[in-house]
């Protein structure tokens, strides 16, 4: 499986932050079984829809990737954008996988219910926005790592039924 890596920050990219928790967590966390897979591309962007949204399109349109995932911008904050830039490229929605990773974090803050986040697919690609910080990336991979196998063995033509 092949995983791309998305950080949407702002103040990572304006040197705010030094560090990318988040992104440097899912990079650590998709490479462990179960699902040990590749960390394909991974990049950061600001808080900004256009720049999102080509992003996405350039690594679903090229094959870069089975999976992508954000990481920030799924938030109330007036420059949050991240869902609507997915669903700009998105061809089909999955919401389920997204209500299921808000069930999962808010069973342990009911905070989690403000997240925004999509999930839906371009081609054969997966396109998944996580929360921003590492506490919610944490428990997010405990829902991935059980249903991204199918998702993709799906997507790719590996399995044709479920």
């Amino acid at each position: 499986m092949r995983v791309a890596i998305l950080t949407i920050s702002t103040s990572f990219i304006n040197g705010q932050r030094t560090e990318d928790a988040s992104g440097n967590l899912l990079a650590e966390l998709i490479q462990r079984p179960p699902l040990s897979a590749q960390v394909a591309a991974r990049t950061a962007v600001q808080d900004d829809k256009e720049r999102i949204a080509a992003i996405l399109k350039l690594w679903c349109d090229s094959g870069a990737a089975d999976v992508i995932l954000t990481t920030g911008g799924t938030g109330f904050a007036q420059d949050d954008c991240a869902p609507e830039a997915a669903r700009a490229v998105f061809e089909k929605e999955a919401p389920g996988i997204a209500e299921a990773l808000r069930a999962e974090t808010a069973a342990k803050t009911p905070l989690a219910w403000l997240s925004r986040a999509a999930a839906g697919i371009r081609g054969k690609t997966i396109i998944i926005n996580l929360p921003g910080s590492p506490k919610a990336v944490q428990e997010c991979y405990s829902v991935l790592e059980k249903l991204l196998p199918h998702a993709v063995a799906i997507l790719t033509g590996e399995i044709h039924q479920h």
